[in-house]
């Protein structure tokens, strides 16, 4: 659709999302199966929140901020995953400009959010480990409030930066997006000018805001590796070790193709393999962190049964 603004020019008003196949059969197959990884990841990170919520022995910072990390992941896909079930099964793929608009803030600030809670997350591990007994008195309540108001300030922030460079460029040709969602370098590939400058503003943000956090997250697990070290118990160490291995699968499954989709030049952009790698930091990574960070976690197990426990007194 097209509004004529003067007698040379015309812009987008509504982007097409072009998604994954144009086959119903296909679609059909995979409504299925996005909407049973929506749930679970919908109902697994609610489930963290909820036992976090109700059980006391729960009301410590590290999960204060895992109950933060099962926030932002559904705010991560009940922002894009939705639409796309819609558009799975509708013949209309169309999203008004605005909608685009504000799809890419909120999924910006969500997702950049969450590259900074796991800075958090790696500090609260590195003092847990490194700081026993200094632990409570490092991250008091009075931090952990301020350094999770930190993260969502600096994540808002840094979206509207991204959003509005993208979306103020002149859209006056294709409205096809081939992607699944309004993501920055899929819409700003339909512009009709020279985007050099947006991408490198995305890049001095993507320094900033996934490279720096990432440093940070390594530098926190070598010097908590060091500590695992010296435990002199051979079960203790291991399991340790087995604890900041599967954080760091995590958070590799998260930045490393965000550092693909957001740092590469336009000119390698792959609409095909992007909305592909796409999903491991939006519907994936969602899935996964509860798995990983909680459902594991005996404490998490041990409010799950007292919950239960008590629903079935009641009945």
């Amino acid at each position: 659709m097209w509004m004529p603004p003067g007698q040379n020019q015309s812009w987008v008003s509504e982007f097409i999302l072009r998604g994954f196949s144009s086959d119903p059969t296909t679609n059909r197959a995979l409504f299925s199966a996005f909407l049973l990884l929506f749930l679970s990841s919908v109902l697994g990170n609610g489930l963290i929140i909820t036992l976090i919520c109700l059980d006391t022995h729960l009301h410590t910072p590290m999960y204060f901020f895992l109950c933060i990390l099962s926030l932002l992941d559904m705010g991560c896909v009940t922002t894009t995953v939705p639409q796309m079930l819609v558009h799975l099964l509708s013949r209309s793929q169309t999203i008004s400009f605005a909608g685009c608009w504000l799809q890419m803030c909120i999924f910006g600030a969500v997702g950049l959010t969450e590259c900074i809670l796991f800075v958090v997350m790696a500090f609260d591990r590195y003092v847990a480990i490194c700081y026993p007994l200094r632990y409570t008195v490092i991250l008091s309540w009075g931090l952990c409030t301020r350094l999770s108001a930190g993260t969502w300030a600096c994540g808002f922030f840094f979206s509207l930066i991204h959003t509005f460079f993208t979306m103020r460029l002149p859209y006056c040709g294709p409205n096809m997006v081939n992607h699944y969602f309004c993501e920055g370098p899929s819409v700003r590939n339909l512009a009709c000018v020279d985007t050099h400058v947006i991408e490198m503003v995305d890049s001095v943000i993507s320094v900033f805001m996934v490279v720096a956090p990432l440093s940070l997250i390594l530098a926190s697990y070598i010097c908590i590796s060091q500590a695992i070290f010296k435990i002199k118990s051979m079960q203790a160490r291991c399991k340790a070790f087995s604890t900041c291995a599967s954080h760091l699968t995590v958070i590799t499954f998260f930045y490393a193709p965000a550092i693909y989709i957001y740092m590469k030049p336009n000119s390698r952009y792959s609409p095909e393999r992007d909305k592909q790698i796409s999903l491991f930091y939006n519907v994936f990574s969602a899935l996964l962190n509860p798995v990983v960070y909680s459902l594991r976690n005996k404490n998490i197990k041990g409010a799950f049964l007292k919950v239960m426990g008590k629903s079935r007194v009641i009945c």
